[in-house]
């Protein structure tokens, strides 16, 4: 345990950091400019939103929990990777990590996201711009490739989303929003950094728009040789999207995401490995057509995404390399079409269908014959429709509650209900309740792929009760909410034994309570501090769900210097659920950019600093994560 006397320090430190350089405070953005409203609005409780109904609503008017985290927190914290940075800023959002930089896939692998407990087994969904996410064969999302010059904001559904995006929206959705050219004209970033363990990040993007033709582009390559011996990653990423404005009514739109990734696993410290190596390829494309007309919104999206997989599970050191490769090719593709129906004010009724096929196939490869020996080759079918009805009475209270039906071809029929209310008494301020069921289909991997598969399994279910109450105060400077919830979850999927042989079960149950704190402060229009705490409390012990977790940060910018400084506390994670072991850690981090007069004073040197204090911890058990490690580059913006 840390003493009292460093842990209050490490917690304030970010406070002392900002108060001591906003003496001398003088500009920067000015009061009123439209820096300073963004500023404002970035944790404000009339946030839009468009994950909660498929269109653009005031998060106000929704009885969903719904975090949104905008393009200049992300790219402020320096991260290259966007998960990092939901883990720090989102309550009750915990990602796992494992080294510098990457996350990678198989054994040892980290990127498993926990909502409120919930999280372990793909339970919680990975939306691009509104489209599912996942590995077909192994129905979870691929952490590695959500890179933070991509996206324009995050919108974090905490609590089922079922009702509106089905499957794997058990414990929460993460939608995921690309950017794309808002101004006409050409604009353009370059980033190089270089630090510690021979880690490396670039980009440039760039984006175009004119007569209704918009466009963004963007390639990443990150890379490092890790903490560790064998623990080497790198990735070459590239992503393009284009629209084009059809008229008054109907604008169209499609990207393309391609990334190439090497991942070593150096195995445990008490065990480790040799030639523990994946190589992967990721592909996914989509094209939506939407509409806008008076009495409402709504589009139809076609989305697709493939990938390829070769994984060598390496040897421990003394004994023999492994004699096969394992392959796999996976896909998952579909239809999602709505509608938002606005017949007369105050009322909204959203009907939706989605179709999905997902799967693909698996072998084991013999790295002298190339034989093939077959694991799997399957594929699902999902088709839903559902329906939610929204209506407003006197501007103080909306009613919300809907239905899914949804088929799947392996096991079955389900339905999904939900019903909430949001309630505005006065003027800035928004109490919520809701009641919500979330579902997640058992994956190929578990039903028919290795033993102990079970081609029986139903749907794993859940039930969220939760109330919130959100408060801003001196306009919108000051925000707070406050959220109260409970889960009771049962048919998860545990590996129990018939006669003595193992096998997939829907045994388990769980449930988890707990409290989420959330306060942003904009002290002045150069000074803006958040602090976010989350309590949970489970029935059983989960993996990588902390008990406690604090996050303290503040961001402060005077003339050419931005100042970034943050602590996150952690306290009761389990890394083993067996033996019961916790981990208790704090983390100090910070960020000094400097801004150049060249090319419009448009240009930034940087230094970002992580765990400066070096503190020792693990996340998951048996890969430490390193010391304190120094990442210095160059931003240029055009």
């Amino acid at each position: 345990m840390r003493t009292f006397k460093r842990s209050l320090f490490v917690a304030l430190f970010p406070f002392f950091m900002a108060f001591a350089a906003e003496a001398n405070a003088t500009d920067l953005p000015k009061e009123g400019s439209k820096e300073a409203v963004d500023t404002v609005k970035r944790g404000s409780l009339n946030s839009v939103v468009v994950t909660a109904n498929k269109t653009r609503i005031n998060r106000n008017s929704v009885p969903l929990n719904i975090s949104m985290i905008g393009r200049e927190e992300i790219e402020s914290s320096g991260s290259s990777s966007v998960l990092p940075v939901l883990s720090k800023l989102v309550p009750g959002l915990f990602v796992t990590q494992k080294g510098v930089t990457g996350f990678g896939v198989s054994e040892g692998a980290a990127g498993t996201i926990n909502i409120r407990g919930v999280g372990q087994g793909n339970k919680v969904l990975m939306l691009l711009d509104g489209q599912p996410q996942w590995a077909g064969i192994f129905g979870h999302s691929i952490p590695d490739l959500y890179t933070s010059s991509d996206v324009e904001r995050v919108e974090v559904i905490k609590g089922p989303g079922s009702l509106l995006y089905g499957s794997n929206a058990m414990g929460g959705v993460i939608n995921v929003i690309t950017r794309e050219q808002e101004k006409e004209g050409f604009n353009g970033r370059a980033l190089l950094s270089y630090g510690s363990y021979n880690t490396g990040k670039f980009l440039i993007n760039s984006g175009f728009k004119k007569n209704g033709l918009s466009a963004f582009l963007s390639l990443n390559h990150d890379m490092t040789d890790g903490h560790r011996e064998n623990s080497r990653f790198s990735m070459t990423n590239g992503f393009a999207k284009v629209g084009y404005n059809l008229g008054k009514h109907f604008d169209i739109t499609t990207d393309i995401a391609v990334a190439g990734f090497y991942n070593q696993n150096p195995g445990k410290v008490t065990t480790p490995l040799n030639e523990s190596e994946m190589d992967i390829f990721r592909l996914s494309a989509s094209l939506s057509l939407e509409n806008q007309h008076k009495y409402g919104t709504g589009a139809i999206k076609g989305f697709f995404n493939q990938g390829r997989h070769e994984i060598n599970e390496g040897y421990s050191p003394g004994s023999l390399p492994r004699t096969y490769l394992f392959n796999s090719v996976d896909h998952n593709y579909g239809l999602m079409v709505y509608e938002n129906l606005r017949f007369f004010e105050g009322n909204m009724i959203t009907i939706g269908f989605d179709h999905k096929n997902w799967g693909g196939e698996a072998w084991n490869k013999d790295r002298e014959t190339s034989g093939k020996t077959y694991l799997t080759d399957k594929t699902i079918d999902e088709t839903a429709a559902y329906l939610v009805l929204q209506h407003d009475f006197f501007d103080k209270l909306t009613i919300n509650g809907g239905l899914r039906f949804e088929y799947n071809s392996a096991f079955g029929d389900v339905w999904i209900p939900q019903f909430g209310a949001s309630l505005r008494p006065f003027e800035g301020n928004v109490i919520k309740a809701l009641i919500s069921k979330g579902y997640r289909s058992p994956t190929i991997r578990e039903m028919f792929m290795f033993p102990p598969q079970n081609a029986d399994l139903l749907p794993e279910s859940m039930v969220n009760f939760e109330v919130s109450v959100g408060q801003s105060f001196l306009d919108s400077d000051l925000v707070t909410e406050l959220n109260l919830f409970f889960i009771d979850g049962w048919n998860m999927i545990e590996q129990g034994r018939i006669n003595g042989i193992p096998k997939n079960l829907n045994t388990g149950y769980f449930d988890n309570r707990g409290v989420e704190l959330q306060v942003s402060y904009r002290i002045k229009p150069q000074l803006r501090t958040d602090i976010n705490y989350s309590y949970l409390k489970t029935s059983k012990p989960i993996l990588a769900a902390p008990e406690h977790k604090l996050y303290i940060g503040a961001i402060y910018s005077h003339d050419r210097i931005t100042l970034n400084a943050d602590m996150q506390y952690i306290g009761g994670m389990y890394t083993n659920t067996s033996t019961g072991s916790r981990e208790y850690f704090t983390l100090l981090n910070a960020r000094v950019a400097y801004r150049l007069h060249v090319l419009g004073g448009k240009t930034r040197l940087f230094v970002n600093g992580d765990n400066i204090t070096g503190t020792a911890y693990t996340i998951n058990e048996g890969f430490p994560m390193p010391g304190a490690t120094i990442l210095a580059g160059i931003d240029i913006n055009f």
